[in-house]
């Protein structure tokens, strides 16, 4: 049951925001009462901050799993983009956002699981890229490391970058082609040119 909850509020909370779904809004998508809610979540701040991990636990376990694959470093940034694409919706509702503001304290912890968890991925994938060769070998990694995480938030305000004008899968396509053309090698250009023709297609 409490699966069951967890599960419909992500999906609310993610397509509409967290503001506008009610603990209301959430029964009647189940189908039940909204006391069977209560008696698994204390109230809704408790629910969001549930959501919120078992969704952060879900896309790390996800990306490991693309990394154990063992793919080019180039190939294994777009699989993750799609891999996270696919299980947050688009964003319509700018979910981070809200969440910094009606839920700092949440907002704050997850921000800190988050930069620890990219840090660690694209310090990893650099790494690899270098080893490869598709990365110039006079890098910073930790540099790179840290304006890519940046970089990934920023695009994410819509007072910078509004829906309307920027699509989230196209300026995730953007931001990313942005960022691996600064880092490549001739070599890595070659399969960034690839992957970007074959995705147009």
């Amino acid at each position: 049951m409490k699966d069951k909850i967890r599960d419909t509020a992500t999906q609310l909370f993610l397509e509409r925001g967290f503001k506008s779904i009610t603990m209301d809004d959430i029964a009647n998508e189940i189908g039940m009462s909204k006391k069977t809610i209560y008696n698994e979540y204390t109230n809704k701040t408790e629910l969001v901050q549930d959501c919120m991990l078992n969704k952060f636990n879900e896309l790390s376990a996800g990306i490991d799993i693309i990394i154990a694959m063992d793919k080019n470093a180039i190939e294994e940034l777009y699989e993750i983009k799609k891999f996270v694409m696919a299980h947050l919706n688009d964003e319509k509702a700018s979910p981070q956002f809200q969440l910094m503001k009606y839920y700092p304290k949440i907002y704050k912890n997850l921000r800190l699981m988050q930069f620890d968890k990219m840090q660690a991925c694209v310090l990893s994938n650099v790494e690899r890229g270098l080893e490869q060769e598709l990365y110039r070998p006079n890098l910073n990694a930790e540099f790179v490391s840290r304006i890519y995480y940046s970089g990934m938030n920023s695009i994410k305000d819509q007072n910078l970058f509004p829906l309307q004008q920027f699509p989230i899968g196209q300026l995730m396509d953007s931001f990313l082609e942005y960022h691996l053309r600064g880092i490549v090698t001739p070599k890595g250009k070659k399969i960034l040119n690839n992957i970007i023709n074959s995705n147009q297609e």
